[in-house]
């Protein structure tokens, strides 16, 4: 009985160490909804930015040819002190394309001041450091979000 007693105890503890574990971030899907430009496809990063504005993390790169990562100029001043990317990466996306992809959020990074960067670049064409930025407030961050140059817009689900 003693050993049932610490089987069940041990696989409470598991338990809550794995429900703590999932709540210290949540998973995000993300529609990304290409405007109609012309052009070669997009190079996109998703970044989480610090409310000073400063990089943290990088959560997601769409163009899997780091020759030109460089065009996403001010993201790639942060990459190029730590080349390795962590985060997921995908091709890139053309004039009028939708991508989906999902990624995480600290919850701890929620209501501090925290934005989702998304930033763009097409070969030959304008630069947009601030193509959509998304607070990561408990309200902004499930709102569909208008982009200013390539992103039509972006719309975040938290599942």
């Amino acid at each position: 009985m003693k050993s049932l007693s610490k089987i069940c105890l041990l696989a409470a503890i598991l338990c809550l160490v794995s429900l703590q574990a999932s709540a210290q971030s949540a998973k995000y899907k993300c529609l990304l909804q290409m405007s109609n430009y012309m052009g070669e496809g997009a190079y996109v990063v998703v970044s989480l930015v610090n409310a000073k504005g400063e990089y943290e993390k990088t959560l997601y790169v769409m163009g899997d040819d780091k020759q030109w990562y460089n065009s996403l100029k001010e993201w790639y001043k942060f990459y190029s002190k730590k080349p390795a990317v962590s985060a997921k990466t995908g091709a890139s996306v053309t004039g009028g394309d939708r991508s989906v992809t999902i990624f995480d959020i600290e919850n701890a990074k929620i209501d501090k001041g925290y934005k989702l960067r998304f930033e763009t670049a097409v070969e030959d064409q304008k630069y947009h450091v601030n193509d959509v930025e998304i607070p990561v407030t408990t309200e902004a961050i499930t709102q569909k979000t208008e982009g200013k140059g390539y992103i039509r817009y972006v719309k975040l689900n938290k599942i």
